[in-house]
């Protein structure tokens, strides 16, 4: 039996730009919480409060794998959800609360804490602010596919997603490194000292809060425009296992979704690399990260470069080529400096140099990011098309599973690096290191880890649903809709 879904009204002509931004505004959660992540708690709890890098990631891929769990939980109970509010901003109104708490939990463990109850506290509030975050990025990330069918047009929300995301980054990232941990005599690289903590932690719990709230809220309206299920659709314990089986039966989804996960395993390898890159490798100070804040410009270009390449290329092309300058970017510039062609730490040409390197790779990176999740939409038509299911949310838990990776496998696998094969030492001080941990950090990190990226471009290279063959599946969804519901849902424009 095919399941059905219906909207309340339908949309005439383009989405609103406005309702674009206020979307995109849901992506803020993840990016202030991703900065977090990545830049300080494994610098937090390593270095700051001596737990070994091992153990401290350790907790949070376990943390991940919770996730593993519920975010296909999720996923398949807001596809099935019947409320008012619509399948997907109950969720997210619930997500809100216990969000901000657990975040700011977990960057402020309380003194005199053994090893164990480290370990212990970091695992326990890292898993209450992950399966919080599911609650609302599942569901969230799943109403851009519902906005619109649009091949193009869903780039564009996308591309909204990232340029809001990328500026409220750049505004919380500045205000940190400036107000939050600026230089002083004591700690010369700010990010060191501990007492910043309990005010970043503040800062992120709110910030957070806020903006979950306010893209809930802001969205509430379009869920009139949203398929909803007309029929009562029974959700049990195996229901997800049932869900996640109809998805990987769908040959894109699935080497989008494996592709997607292996650079986004590197990504978050690379991404807990940087900070020790920047504090360490290149000696920079707070006052010099603030200016890796311009990378925001490379976000824009790139989101800008969108629409003018979707124009001659398909998205697949677009991602491949993309893919291949990061790889060539993120080798080249460690390469330099291993050649001692670099102008040295300390010099101002160089921050100017890995400034600008900075930007470019953005714009690489948006690009990426942007085609992939496209892309992954896209396959929700195929997937209705084959089985008469609508799986935003259980796609959607896909995508957030392996947006997860880079801050849980990621930084399992650099604190794995750190401590058994860079031997890293903890409580370090910049200008002090051995050359040859410098060196192991620069070969392991810079160089092997960024040429992993060539096994999720094998898998990009298979993907098959090209412009042409996209909007032939909209038109045989149309004559579907006409044929069974009597012209009652249509595609929300043509295609």
């Amino acid at each position: 039996m095919v399941e059905r879904y219906q909207r309340s009204l339908h949309r005439t002509g383009r989405l609103p730009v406005r309702i674009k931004i206020y979307q995109a505004i849901g992506a803020l959660p993840d990016v202030f919480k991703n900065f977090a992540f990545n830049t300080f708690v494994l610098l937090l709890y390593n270095q700051i409060l001596g737990l070994p890098a091992a153990l401290a990631s350790a907790a949070l891929l376990i943390a991940l794998v919770f996730d593993a769990v519920t975010d296909p939980l999720v996923g398949s109970y807001s596809d099935r959800l019947q409320s008012r509010l619509g399948r997907r901003h109950p969720l997210m109104y619930l997500s809100s609360l216990p969000l901000a708490l657990s975040l700011y939990c977990l960057l402020i463990p309380p003194d005199s804490l053994g090893q164990g109850a480290l370990f212990g506290w970091l695992l326990v509030f890292a898993v209450l602010a992950r399966g919080s975050m599911t609650l609302f990025l599942v569901p969230w990330s799943a109403l851009f596919a519902e906005l619109s069918d649009d091949y193009a047009e869903r780039s564009a929300i996308l591309t909204y997603r990232f340029i809001v995301g990328g500026i409220g980054g750049v505004a919380f990232a500045l205000l940190t490194w400036t107000f939050i941990f600026p230089s002083s005599e004591q700690y010369p690289q700010g990010q060191l000292n501990p007492e910043g903590y309990a005010s970043f932690a503040l800062f992120l719990a709110l910030a957070v809060l806020v903006t979950v709230l306010l893209t809930t809220r802001l969205t509430q309206n379009e869920v009139r425009y949203l398929r909803q299920p007309v029929s009562a659709m029974p959700f049990a314990v195996f229901t997800p296992v049932r869900d996640l089986a109809q998805a990987v039966r769908n040959r894109d989804f699935l080497v989008l979704f494996v592709g997607l996960l292996i650079s986004s395993v590197l990504t978050g390898v690379l991404a807990a690399f940087e900070i020790y890159f920047n504090t360490f490798f290149w000696g920079f100070a707070s006052e010099d990260l603030r200016w890796m804040t311009l990378a925001i410009f490379g976000g824009l270009i790139g989101a800008a470069l969108i629409p003018v390449l979707q124009r001659r290329f398909d998205k697949k092309h677009i991602l491949l080529a993309a893919m291949c300058f990061s790889l060539a970017d993120g080798v080249t510039i460690i390469s330099l400096r291993l050649l001692e062609i670099l102008p040295p730490n300390g010099d101002p040409l160089l921050l100017k140099i890995l400034v600008a390197n900075e930007i470019f790779r953005v714009v690489a990176g948006t690009i990426t990011l942007i085609m992939f999740i496209s892309m992954v939409a896209d396959t929700l038509d195929a997937q209705e098309l084959e089985t008469g299911l609508r799986q935003e949310g259980v796609f959607s838990a896909a995508i957030s599973f392996s947006a997860k990776a880079v801050s849980g496998f990621g930084i399992l696998l650099a604190g794995l690096l750190l401590d058994y094969v860079i031997l890293f030492p903890p409580g370090a001080t910049p200008g002090d290191i051995d050359g040859a941990v410098l060196l192991r950090l620069g070969l392991f990190a810079g160089i092997l880890v960024p040429l992993l990226y060539l096994v999720p471009f094998s898998m990009v290279t298979r993907y098959d649903i090209s412009r042409e063959k996209h909007a032939s599946i909209r038109r045989a969804l149309a004559a579907r809709y006409e044929s069974e519901n009597g012209g009652g849902e249509p595609a929300t424009r043509d295609v």
